[in-house]
């Protein structure tokens, strides 16, 4: 049987891709974070109680015709004024029990556990 060497190379790097390939798999990048989005309308977070994940993300929209804030008790985290129909990102990156409330409307409260 006789072998043509010039295929021998492309075998090799095609094998070599595909050995690769095979090691990088989404588990290898780790678990994927999820966005989850908190509603500020009616002088009210909703939802008031929100459970995440460490590295998930947060959006707070404000549906409301005025500005509101989205401000943790030990300030770990402070969205400053989100304007009406606009809206705020926090990525979650410390576990535990955020208490927050908005600072122009102190009676308007929420809790964020970071598992």
């Amino acid at each position: 049987m006789r072998t043509n060497v010039r295929w021998l190379p492309i075998v090799l790097a095609a094998l070599t891709a595909t050995a690769l390939e095979s090691k990088i798999t989404p588990a290898a990048a780790g678990p994927k974070s999820t966005t989850h989005t908190i509603v500020i309308e009616a002088m009210r977070f909703d939802p008031q109680e929100l459970t995440v994940k460490a590295g998930d993300t947060i959006v707070w929209i404000n549906h409301d015709p005025f500005p509101h804030t989205a401000t943790a008790v030990g300030r770990q985290f402070d969205s400053r004024e989100i304007a009406t129909q606009r809206s705020w990102k926090y990525t979650a990156s410390r576990t535990g029990v955020f208490r927050y409330a908005c600072s122009l409307h102190p009676t308007m409260l929420g809790t964020l556990r970071v598992e």
